[in-house]
């Protein structure tokens, strides 16, 4: 018979990694970027409209510049919810015209 109480097999614990305050200071500084770059996209939107009211077409210049920083959102916005590891601009390039 054995008795249960003499039970002395030992259990590994499991390590937690540490609290990652490094990610978490980048995130938020993301965050600020991306609260303030999305109202700028919104008026660049608006201005792409009215060339393209007054003039019949869009502006390039304007098209690639638009899509270049809705590209460097969607950076931000991956990093800040963990789809990707890479730290955005100023730590990494800018996103180039596809």
């Amino acid at each position: 018979m054995s008795e249960s109480g003499n039970n002395t097999q030992a259990y590994p614990v499991p390590v937690r990694p540490p609290f990652p305050f490094e990610r978490l200071f980048y995130a938020l500084a993301f965050a600020v970027i991306a609260w303030f770059l999305f109202p700028v996209l919104v008026v660049l939107g608006i201005a792409q409209f009215a060339v393209y009211a007054i003039e019949g077409h869009a502006n390039e210049e304007l098209k690639s510049f638009t899509r270049r920083l809705a590209c460097y959102l969607w950076e931000l916005l991956t990093f800040i919810c963990f789809a990707r590891d890479e730290k955005p601009f100023p730590f990494g390039p800018f996103p180039k015209e596809k």
